[in-house]
């Protein structure tokens, strides 16, 4: 056994000499093979990107201070200055890792199972509604939405969650929400009574939003409620109208203001013309 050990580490040696030349995929051969049976392909870079990845290294070299938006927005502008013979290669580059995205996707979709496809259709649907969601969460922001009505729990933390107990966010939540249990009745009334008062403004202030929605032509934005509260006095409206119709026909009817048919007509009129007298002479 005492004479294995200097075997032992010298062929250790040599194995981390040859560690350190070979590349490392050739010592996990299995690993690497299952994670790219597994993983999808990576969607390629357009031309821009293709642009950022390649300057963003250069400038943060050449410029060390500067914050990472403000470096992105150079090579941002830099692109834009760009002839269109300067971004050829990069769209160029960008059209060629398409195609071969295009031929590893239908590749790996191949070796997918019905079931692991159908899970992969409802990950994409979920993916898709969720960037939906936020999308149209960040058009309602921008549109000047009002913000939703504060519960009276809501208006007590943001009032004591600076000096609430607990080191991280949800310490403090958990600490701030058994001081909430322990309060008194006539306690809680005070921030029951602020959050009646910003129900009252949310209600003001989304009245007078969705007003302007329909102003602007965006009554898909409006609350379900709400359209339908609107389109009530227009349905009266209508269904008044047709009464008035419907009544003014039987009045018409009744006072015999109506033309008269031709049977009618035929009638009275072979009444009123009287036969040639047959008096002998």
């Amino acid at each position: 056994m005492m004479c294995s050990c200097p075997l032992i580490v010298a062929v250790t040696l040599d194995f981390h000499r040859c560690t350190s030349v070979l590349p490392s995929a050739f010592f996990s051969p299995v690993k690497f093979l299952t994670s790219e049976a597994r993983s999808p392909p990576k969607r390629p870079l357009n031309g821009y990107m293709r642009y950022v990845q390649q300057q963003k290294p250069l400038m943060a070299r050449q410029n060390p201070e500067i914050k990472a938006v403000d470096l992105i927005k150079t090579i941002a502008q830099q692109w834009r200055s760009l002839s269109p013979e300067q971004k050829q290669p990069f769209q160029e580059a960008s059209l060629r890792a398409r195609e071969q995205f295009k031929v590893d996707l239908e590749r790996y979709q191949a070796q997918l199972t019905p079931a692991q496809l159908q899970q992969q259709a409802q990950e994409k649907r979920q993916r898709r509604a969720k960037r939906k969601a936020i999308r149209k969460k960040r058009e309602l922001t921008n549109l000047g939405k009002p913000k939703r009505p504060r519960s009276p729990f809501n208006i007590f933390m943001s009032e004591h969650f600076e000096e609430a107990k607990g080191i991280t966010s949800q310490a403090k939540m958990k600490s701030l929400l058994e001081d909430w249990r322990n309060l008194f009745s006539h306690q809680k009334q005070v921030y029951t009574q602020l959050a009646e008062d910003d129900k009252i403004r949310y209600k003001n202030e989304m009245k007078s939003w969705e007003d302007h929605m329909v102003e602007i032509g965006r009554e898909d934005l409006i609350r379900e409620r709400t359209l339908s509260t609107k389109k009530k006095p227009a349905a009266r409206a209508k269904k008044a109208t047709k009464k008035v119709t419907k009544k003014a026909k039987t009045v018409k009817k009744a006072t015999g203001t109506s033309k008269p048919s031709k049977k009618t007509t035929k009638s009275r009129s072979a009444k009123t013309v009287s036969p040639p007298s047959t008096k002998k002479t």
